[in-house]
């Protein structure tokens, strides 16, 4: 038979290939646990103008009522349904976590890339480093709103300086490890630019250990949020916040319990799943590591 004659196999084109799905899953499914439960929190946070009511509308009538048909998750003590500010709330936690992840894993990817293949610049970048990292949340976050006015935005600021070092020094570390590679040397040998050198032959080496620090530095900053606004110097007060929540409904404990129940529990769910998923990103990039535990 000819190669002319031969038949020729007809692929379908614009078919989704979802059969691999099953098999991902199984082997990772911290990944798809948690990436799931962070997806369904988002989507309630999305849509909670549509089903929740107003979080800031209080009933003095309603005062510490348990959950009823007319607020599932009862009223805290000023009133307040606790499901609407609980989801509404999800928000405030999801902002935060996301952007100052973010943030602090773009800072920390830039100066560790410098420090990390720039030799003389080394020592000086990282003890830098060194005395952010000494400062506590805390403290940087009450300084910065004794400047200005608490808000999100320095809720952020303060967050992404204290979580900045961390990532520096982890992708440090990496690129350390990788450029006297073979192939970084012959890119240098062959006129590439430092520039060109960092984004081609170093930067790739340096995402799938970002990727799982970034979900690391999301709980981070979502237990950090709380912790602030539980102690007063995080988001305003009028900002339904679960920090906010669990520090006003602390005080009706013992009488109202669903007041510090629900945010609580959403706090933890969140935290539980964005620590899933980044121990399946490990798991994924690095199987040695599965093998190891």
């Amino acid at each position: 038979m000819s190669l002319l004659s031969a038949p020729i196999a007809v692929v379908p084109v614009g078919r989704p290939k979802l059969s691999g799905l099953p098999r991902a899953a199984k082997r990772h499914p911290m990944i798809f646990i948690g990436g799931g439960l962070l997806a369904l929190l988002a989507m309630l946070a999305l849509t909670a103008p549509f089903y929740a009511g107003d979080p800031l509308n209080m009933d003095p009538f309603s005062r510490l009522q348990p959950p009823s048909a007319a607020m599932w998750l009862g009223a805290d003590n000023l009133g307040r349904d606790v499901l609407s500010r609980t989801v509404f709330g999800a928000r405030i936690s999801l902002i935060v976590g996301l952007v100052s992840a973010t943030c602090a894993a773009g800072l920390g990817l830039l100066v560790g890339l410098v420090a990390g293949y720039v030799r003389h610049l080394d020592s000086i970048i990282m003890r830098i480093m060194d005395g952010l990292m000494s400062i506590p949340t805390i403290l940087l976050a009450m300084a910065l709103i004794s400047l200005t006015r608490p808000g999100i935005g320095i809720l952020i600021v303060a967050i992404t300086i204290t979580h900045t070092p961390g990532t520096a020094r982890l992708v440090r570390s990496v690129v350390l490890g990788v450029r006297d590679r073979p192939y970084v040397e012959a890119a240098i040998c062959g006129g590439a630019r430092l520039p060109k050198v960092l984004w081609r032959h170093i930067l790739p080496s340096t995402i799938p250990p970002l990727m799982v620090q970034i979900a690391n530095l999301c709980a981070s900053a979502i237990l950090t949020e709380a912790g602030l606004s539980f102690l007063g110097v995080g988001v305003p007060p009028d900002i339904p916040s679960w920090g906010n929540m669990i520090s006003s409904g602390r005080l009706y404990i013992a009488i109202a319990p669903w007041s510090v129940f629900a945010p609580g529990v959403c706090l933890a769910a969140t935290v539980l799943a964005v620590n899933l998923l980044g121990d399946g990103l490990r798991d994924l990039f690095d199987p040695r590591a599965k093998r190891r535990r």
